[in-house]
């Protein structure tokens, strides 16, 4: 038998192994998933605290009729969402701290923060 060969299946069926163990890399670790809506152009909530240290999954659900587009230059992040559709910004992992956003469309209402803990 090829030496190789020999130790490539060793080596899938300990990967194996160790997912039936519920044993999994960092690669394939779930990403902690936050809701922000969006309604009557403000955020909900307005304050979302999340853990420091991680990367998230910000699901962006516009329930109003109209375009908002999410900014933050704390984050780094902009994205428009289109009015009545919903989608994922991911963000992170954040430093401990405070990290605002807001609506692009609608500044004076749509706005909000991010604390990470």
């Amino acid at each position: 038998m090829n030496v190789k060969r020999s130790n490539a299946r060793r080596l899938a069926c300990l990967y194996g192994g160790l997912l039936c163990l519920g044993l999994s890399t960092p690669l394939l670790a779930e990403v902690p998933e936050f809701e922000l809506v969006i309604r009557d152009h403000l955020f909900f909530p307005s304050l979302l605290e999340v853990p420091a240290g991680t990367k998230l999954r910000l699901m962006v659900d516009n329930q109003d009729e109209t375009p908002e587009e999410f900014e933050s230059y704390a984050l780094n992040r902009e994205k428009v969402i289109p009015g009545h559709s919903r989608t994922v910004i991911f963000i992170g992992p954040l430093k401990p701290g405070e990290y605002v956003f807001f609506g692009e469309f609608y500044p004076n209402t749509a706005q909000g923060k991010i604390v990470a803990k």
